[in-house]
């Protein structure tokens, strides 16, 4: 036998007790199109959304689907109305259960994880014909996210996919959970929302220039994930070495701390 056990807040955690970004507030006046919400298993994706979820309920009149394997924060109906489904118990799949909450007139669609290429399609679709769509990947940046939404479909496809996810697409949230210096957690977020130059970058298949959309875009609340290690370090939050483990840009990181005066081994 064996179990995995998760200590999860007895009552729903908002966005900024979470100590997110103030623009992550966007996601809860969103009517239509894909958010995608990235990471590594137990980076906090689930609790994220659940904070958007949420803060809708109390805030907005929708009628709200979640997918989710398993459960593990309930929503009472405030402002919206929310019907939860677990794998296993409530649908065989998560494509299936998409699949039937398209045909429940929902405002809003959760999608725990959009882990094969039935499910995103049936994401995309939902999200095409202007249901707003939640769903979690497990990738560690705002451009890998989009190559792997669009490399899960077969070659001849994916120049109508780039089409269809630059019409879509909201917004990019990627997170990682570091250690902080006095005990517990804290999330380093990168933050993607869609704008003119992001959608032909995605129709043109040049996602590898998505930084460079998100350092244009610090105005919109745009955050890259250096950037959000950088701030968190320099607060004295986290530890300099264990913002570089994480950190996309190794080596300009490891020249930003050693700037600030951090020592760190060549290979950290």
């Amino acid at each position: 036998m064996g179990g995995v056990f998760r200590n999860l807040a007895s009552n729903l955690i908002s966005l900024a007790k979470l100590n997110l970004p103030e623009s992550m507030g966007k996601l809860v006046t969103l009517r239509s199109g894909l958010v995608v919400v990235t990471g590594p298993t137990g980076s906090g994706k689930s609790t994220t959304l659940a904070a958007v979820v949420s803060e809708i309920n109390q805030t907005q009149p929708m009628h709200i689907i979640t997918v989710e394997d398993p459960i593990e924060f309930v929503h009472p109906n405030k402002k919206s109305l929310i019907s939860q489904r677990e794998l296993s118990a409530h649908t065989e799949s998560f494509a299936s259960a998409l699949r039937a909450a398209a045909r429940e007139n929902p405002d809003a669609v959760l999608v725990g994880e959009m882990r094969d290429l039935e499910t995103i399609r049936l994401a995309l679709e939902a999200a095409e014909t202007g249901i707003l769509v939640f769903g979690t990947l497990h990738t560690n940046s705002a451009a890998k996210t989009i190559d792997r939404l669009i490399g899960v479909f077969p070659v001849e496809e994916q120049s109508g996919v780039r089409n269809t996810i630059s019409n879509v697409l909201r917004a990019v949230i990627a997170q990682q959970l570091i250690p902080k210096k006095m005990g517990g957690r804290v999330a380093a977020v990168e933050i993607l929302f869609s704008n003119q130059a992001l959608a032909s970058m995605i129709r043109e298949g040049k996602t590898f220039q998505i930084p460079g959309v998100i350092a244009a875009g610090r105005n919109e609340g745009m955050v890259g994930m250096d950037e959000s290690l950088q701030t968190l370090v320099e607060n004295g939050v986290i530890e300099g070495v264990d913002a570089l483990e994480k950190a996309i840009e190794k080596d300009a990181f490891r020249d930003w701390l050693k700037a600030r005066g951090v020592d760190v081994a060549a290979e950290a």
